[in-house]
């Protein structure tokens, strides 16, 4: 069982290599460079005439770009239940912080069929889910590609049922339930025996 694991995983890695260079997107933004009584518009496409659909504050800070359009001058980010684009010329990359087990800090990620969420915390993945009881997967290594910025993790972890594995890489993600969007996608298998899960992750939240 332990081999079938081992091989649907190396088949999601194949299935979803990125190219050899820094994965800015998804990354988390501070707003900058408007006034302390002005606001930032999300508008609902990225331009300056389309409709204002939210707003941040001008000191609204960990905003999560998920990907920016094709002109480079406006980013993707959620609001409410949905998307909308800001201007980058108002918004400034804070980077993103790596904790000492190699997982980008504030982590979450989560799926449906059946809902099941977890969040990265010094070391252990904090895992839940309707179907099981709650358990914590402590990380042996998480793998990265030596690429600055690029967020794919090869994670093997150690849980209640024995050896875990998940792979972590950048691909357009939806919930199923709402019109959010994320960047960064996870394959997760809990246990040697466990089925592969399948959801979205994004950055700075739990």
């Amino acid at each position: 069982m332990l081999r079938l694991m081992q091989s649907v995983v190396v088949s999601v890695i194949l299935a979803s290599a990125a190219p050899l260079s820094a994965q800015e997107y998804p990354q988390l933004f501070n707003v900058i460079d408007v006034a302390s009584d002005d606001v930032l518009n999300i508008r609902q496409e990225p331009s300056a005439s389309s409709d204002v659909i939210d707003t941040f504050a001008p000191d609204a800070t960990g905003v999560e770009v998920i990907m920016l359009n094709n002109t480079l001058r406006w980013g993707l980010v959620n609001h409410n239940e949905g998307t909308g684009w800001v201007f980058m010329r108002y918004m400034q990359g804070q980077g993103q912080p790596i904790d000492h087990y190699n997982m980008p800090v504030g982590l979450s990620c989560f799926g449906t069929e059946p809902f099941w969420s977890l969040y990265s915390e010094d070391g252990i993945w904090h895992y839940d889910s309707l179907n099981d009881p709650p358990a914590e997967l402590e990380i042996d290594i998480a793998q990265d590609s030596g690429i600055a910025q690029d967020f794919r993790r090869m994670v093997r972890l150690t849980g209640p049922d024995g050896p875990a594995t998940a792979f972590i890489y950048p691909a357009a993600c939806n919930d199923g339930m709402s019109d959010l969007a994320f960047g960064l996608s996870i394959s997760l298998m809990t246990g040697p025996s466990a089925p592969l899960l399948n959801g979205c992750c994004s950055l700075g939240t739990k």
